[in-house]
């Protein structure tokens, strides 16, 4: 197998635990200057890229700033911070279970995504961990939806990152999850559910088609009261959406979900009520590195269970 070649290390600090932006120029291209095509290839606007330019902003791998005229060379790379906006804090604190030289593990809340994507960037577990622990070089060995709360995995080490990551790759992780949602005593459990799911580029929703399975689910039932049951759920996989999915196709989806079954329109910005209730209670997995045996559990309890008032209000 052929290794990737490591990314030089950014001549830039990170920001607010952000990691500045990184542009490879491509080869193939025959732009006149950097400038030339960072115009063309970023939204920002030429005069927007002309001020970074001017000011200093953009920086070749010494940190040396990029002049306006700097001849196009593809291959090199360009850094600079993006000015970001305005985000609303998820007010829920992220919790760590366990910290050595290697991981940190972090009991992640509703509402906060894994890792910057998007509009989330600041307000994410990665970007808060690496403020709140001050520890820089900390990276996500694999990520939760952002509003499924649960055990995440962080690794400390740059060089060791893909160790862990291989564990979730070759399925080599126990995860078990909890879920609320309705009770029907006509659904027979346990059961293992297999389908295969499609995630379409930029299309909110998962959707199941025929063919060969992807995706594998073991779903249990705990326990009900008042036309409510908690889920113990148990992915064989792990493709996007995949428990909610497969919960709505037993039609029994997961309480505040709000995809499925139907998408529902978008809360505004800054309403934390009624956190889809699905929890990511547990990892288990032999260490690579140390080869220590690890089993880590949230402690969390899902609201629409222990107090549904209080969180369908």
């Amino acid at each position: 197998m052929r290794r990737r070649t490591p990314s030089p290390p950014p001549p830039l600090p990170q920001r607010d635990g952000v990691d500045p932006v990184r542009v490879r120029l491509p080869a193939g291209d025959a732009w006149a200057t950097v400038r030339d095509h960072l115009v063309a290839r970023l939204s920002a606007g030429a005069g927007v890229i002309d001020g970074m330019l001017d000011a200093g902003l953009i920086v070749d791998v010494t940190g040396r700033p990029v002049p306006r005229d700097m001849a196009y060379a593809p291959g090199m790379s360009v850094w600079f911070h993006r000015e970001l906006p305005h985000e609303e804090r998820v007010p829920f604190e992220i919790d760590v279970l366990y910290r050595d030289e290697h991981l940190v593990v972090a009991d992640k809340p509703h509402f906060l995504a894994t890792t910057p994507r998007g509009s989330h960037v600041t307000e994410t577990a990665l970007a808060r961990l690496r403020r709140e622990l001050g520890i820089p070089t900390l990276g996500a060995a694999h990520r939760l939806d952002r509003l499924t709360a649960g055990v995440v995995l962080f690794t400390v080490r740059p060089e060791e990152r893909g160790a862990y990551q291989s564990l979730f790759r070759d399925r080599r992780v126990s995860k078990e999850y909890e879920a609320v949602a309705p009770y029907d005593p006509a659904l027979v459990l346990p059961r293992t559910v297999r389908s295969r799911i499609v995630k379409e580029r930029g299309v909110m929703a998962a959707y199941e088609v025929e063919g060969e399975p992807n995706a594998v689910s073991r779903v249990e039932s705990l326990e009900h009261r008042n036309g409510r049951a908690r889920y113990r759920l148990v992915p064989s996989t792990g493709q996007t959406h995949q428990l909610r999915v497969h919960m709505s196709a037993l039609g029994v989806p997961i309480l505040g979900d709000p995809l499925y079954p139907v998408v529902t329109p978008p809360v505004p910005a800054g309403d934390f009520r009624r956190p889809l209730q699905l929890l990511a209670r547990s990892l288990a997995f032999t260490d690579p590195v140390t080869g220590r045996e690890h089993r880590f559990v949230s402690p969390r309890v899902l609201r629409a269970w222990s107090s549904y008032e209080a969180w369908a209000a």
